[in-house]
C-alpha cells in the first residue's frame, strides 16, 4: 500500500516549563491572562504534523509521498528526509515565505502552551493533490492532516473526485474550521483520527452525535493518551487499547503523529484493526522515550517485536477484525 500524506512541515521549538502550568492559571483572572514562562531547556528540532507522520512510515520502511509547503530554508531538512526514504517530490518550495514554525512550552504533566505561525504553508491550497499522487507514483491512500484550511478541504475534495481513499486527522484545525468545513472534511473518510479533546470538540461544533460520525466514516480513533486508543465502527462494539507503559517518558510533542504513522503502516500490512491501534501505541511509546518527533529511530521487524512484547502475538486470519 502506498501513502500519501498531507500535512504541516514545521520547525519546532520546544520548550520545558519545571512548574506545573495549570498552578499559574487563576480561576478568577481567567479572562485577562498575562504570563511569562522561564523555561529550562530548549530544542529546536524539525517537525509538522505531515512530516512527523511521513518520517515514522519510513522508518518503518515505507516510502510515503510528503505532500505540502515549505520555505526556501527547507534545504536541509529535506535532504534529511529524502536519505530516510520519504518521497519530497509533493513539497511545493515558496518563493517568499519561510517554513512554518512551531513553539511550544510543556511541563513535568505533559500539559503544553503551543503557538504556530504557517508562513509558507499558507500556499499549501495551491497544489493540485492528483497531480502530485500521479508524478510520484500513484496513492491508495491520503491522510489529510493539520494544515492550511483550505488546502484540507481542496485535498479531500480531489480524494472524493478520483475515489481515492482517504483519512480524516483534522487535529488542532479543528479549533479553527467552522461547522459546514468539518462536516466535509470529515464525510466519507476511510478513517477519521482524533485525540480524546477533538473527540468532544467535533462533536460540539458539527452538531453530530457519535453515531452520526459513524455514519459517516469507515474507523474513527481517537487517542487518549496514557489511557491508550478508542477504535470505534459503526454497528459494533468498541475497542479499549491500552498504551505501552513508557518509563522516563521524555517528551509527547508528536506521539499522535507516531500513533497514526504505526497504525498506518500495520494497516498497510493488512492487520485487524486490533493490531494497528497496538502498533500505533507501541510506536507512540517509542516517540515518548525521546524528544523531538522525529528523533526515534526503529524499523518494520522492530516495531512487529516491541508490540508483541506488549500485547503477544497478532490475532490470526479468521479471528477478531472489529
Amino acid at each position: 500500500m502506498r501513502i500519501a500524506v498531507t500535512g504541516s512541515i514545521a520547525t519546532d521549538h520546544l520548550m520545558t516549563f519545571p512548574g506545573r502550568i495549570a498552578d499559574q492559571l487563576l480561576a478568577d483572572r481567567i479572562d485577562h491572562v498575562s504570563l511569562s514562562f522561564l523555561v529550562d531547556t530548549l530544542e529546536i528540532r524539525d517537525g509538522g504534523v505531515g512530516a512527523n507522520i511521513a518520517y515514522g512510515l519510513a522508518r518503518l520502511d515505507h516510502r510515503p509521498l510528503l505532500v505540502g509547503a515549505v520555505g526556501t530554508d527547507f534545504g536541509q531538512y529535506g535532504q534529511r528526509l529524502s536519505a530516510l526514504g520519504v518521497d519530497t517530490s509533493g513539497v511545493h518550495v515558496s518563493r517568499t515565505r519561510h517554513t512554518a514554525r512551531f513553539l511550544c512550552t510543556t511541563d513535568p504533566d505533559g500539559n503544553q502552551i503551543a503557538s504556530f505561525h504557517p508562513g509558507a504553508m499558507t500556499e499549501a491550497a495551491d497544489i493540485d493533490l492528483v497531480d502530485v499522487v500521479r508524478r510520484g507514483g500513484g496513492a491508495d491512500l491520503v491522510l489529510v492532516g493539520a494544515d492550511d484550511p483550505a488546502a484540507m478541504l481542496r485535498h479531500t475534495r480531489a480524494c472524493r473526485a478520483h475515489r481515492i481513499p482517504f483519512a480524516a486527522d483534522p487535529s488542532r484545525q479543528l479549533a479553527r474550521l467552522d461547522a459546514p468545513r468539518i462536516r466535509e472534511l470529515v464525510e466519507g473518510a476511510d478513517h477519521l483520527f482524533t485525540n480524546e479533546y477533538e473527540h468532544a470538540l467535533l462533536l460540539a461544533k458539527t452538531g453530530w452525535s457519535r453515531s452520526d460520525v459513524l455514519r459517516r466514516v469507515g474507523v474513527w480513533i481517537t487517542t487518549l493518551g496514557e489511557k491508550g486508543s478508542r477504535v470505534e465502527r459503526a454497528d459494533e462494539p468498541t475497542l479499549d487499547i491500552p498504551a505501552v507503559a513508557t518509563p522516563g517518558a521524555a517528551d509527547p510533542t508528536g506521539v499522535g503523529d507516531a500513533f497514526r504513522a504505526g497504525y498506518l503502516a500495520a494497516l498497510a500490512a493488512g492487520e485487524d484493526t486490533t493490531r494497528c491501534a497496538q502498533s500505533g501505541s507501541a510506536l507512540a511509546a517509542r516517540a515518548l522515550s525521546r524528544t523531538g518527533t522525529q528523533t526515534y529511530t526503529t524499523s518494520a521487524a522492530h516495531l512487529r517485536a516491541l508490540t508483541t512484547a506488549a500485547y503477544g502475538p497478532a490475532t490470526p486470519p479468521g479471528g477478531d477484525t472489529a
